[in-house]
């Protein structure tokens, strides 16, 4: 019985060889998709490739003074940098003196808040309870402060916020890395690290001691 149909196409040899060319070149080409090549890419807008720009720091013939990177224009402030609160921003007053106390009202969201960021910035050099015996203290670096000396206990809470933002003596300037709110709230923790080892039985109220049964 004679075969019709499409099974003709794959007894039929010339057939066959076609469609074993064919599908040989599909897949060369496949191959060949994304290797390198030495022509230059196709640019169908060449204004998405050439932009006209100036990039930072580029001379430029069009400004009088050749500079590209322009100064902001006098008297102007730019988005999000107008700091007119003193007090918040630097930590010290009107005259420049520093705050005794932190401008920021301490809850306990904050001093979660404080513990958290002086764990990673603070705890490595001044431990995690703040006296002095960080995992530097390993390496031979020189010995951080003891928050828990009398000098610092006595400082006003503006002192802390200066030294996190502009460092003192090996300590190096932290205001880069660490934003104004989370500064404040590293100096209400450290405040609440100096109380905790400076408290006595006296300090804790009578209905936290009979919750913990500290006192019948």
């Amino acid at each position: 019985m004679k075969k019709t149909g499409s099974n003709n196409i794959f007894l039929n040899p010339k057939s066959f060889f076609l469609i074993a060319i064919l599908l040989m070149g599909m897949n060369f080409t496949g191959c060949y998709r994304g290797r390198p090549s030495e022509n230059p890419p196709i640019h169908l807008n060449l204004n998405m490739d050439t932009q006209e720009k100036y990039k930072p720091l580029a001379e430029s013939a069009f400004f009088e003074n050749g500079s590209t990177m322009r100064m902001p224009v006098m008297g102007t402030v730019a988005r999000g940098e107008l700091r007119e609160d003193k007090a918040y921003y630097t930590g010290k007053d009107e005259n420049d003196n520093l705050l005794d106390f932190s401008p920021v009202p301490v809850t306990a969201e904050l001093l979660i808040r404080g513990r958290q960021r002086y764990d990673i910035y603070c705890a490595p050099c001044h431990s995690k309870i703040g006296d002095g015996t960080g995992i530097i203290t390993y390496y031979n670096y020189v010995p951080p402060g003891n928050l828990h000396e009398d000098r610092l206990v006595e400082i006003g809470d503006g002192h802390l916020f200066d030294v996190i933002s502009n460092g003192f003596s090996n300590m190096p300037a932290y205001k880069y890395q660490i934003p104004v709110a989370d500064r404040w709230a590293i100096v209400s923790y450290v405040r609440a690290l100096q109380r905790s080892q400076r408290s006595s039985i006296s300090d804790i109220p009578e209905a936290e001691l009979r919750r913990i049964g500290g006192r019948q």
